[in-house]
């Protein structure tokens, strides 16, 4: 295996634990995949949270809703970035949804530095 194959690896096998992690609603295995001073941010620029600790609260926030599930659509790997797109069941104000999502995950040192996303219009 190529070194570029195995970093190719290493990032999937990352980003697959971080979304292995959502789904089972574990905080502490999701936030281990994150680097300390990670951040998070809806595309294009708007800051969601900076640092494990704002992560930690805006994802145990997201982890409470027992109807949460992310399903993985397409994945893609392009140098140290990792791309997904997800189909994402939650509780909404008025009842049971999913939004389609767009996942960029940019890593450094085994971790994720930057995750950003971009939200699909709600269906029903």
């Amino acid at each position: 295996m190529s070194a570029t194959a195995g970093a190719a690896q290493a990032a999937i096998a990352l980003v697959q634990r971080q979304l292995d992690a959502y789904n089972a609603r574990d905080l502490i295995a999701l936030l281990d995949c994150y680097d300390v001073d990670a951040c998070q941010y809806a595309l294009p620029a708007t800051l969601l949270a900076r640092g494990r600790a704002e992560i930690a609260a805006r994802m145990a926030q997201r982890l409470e809703d027992p109807a949460l599930q992310a399903r993985l659509l397409q994945r893609q790997v392009l140098g140290n970035c990792v791309i997904d797109i997800e189909q994402v069941t939650q509780r909404f104000e008025d009842g049971l949804g999913w939004i389609e999502l767009l996942c960029i995950y940019q890593l450094r040192d085994g971790r994720i530095a930057s995750a950003s996303f971009a939200f699909g219009s709600r269906v029903s």
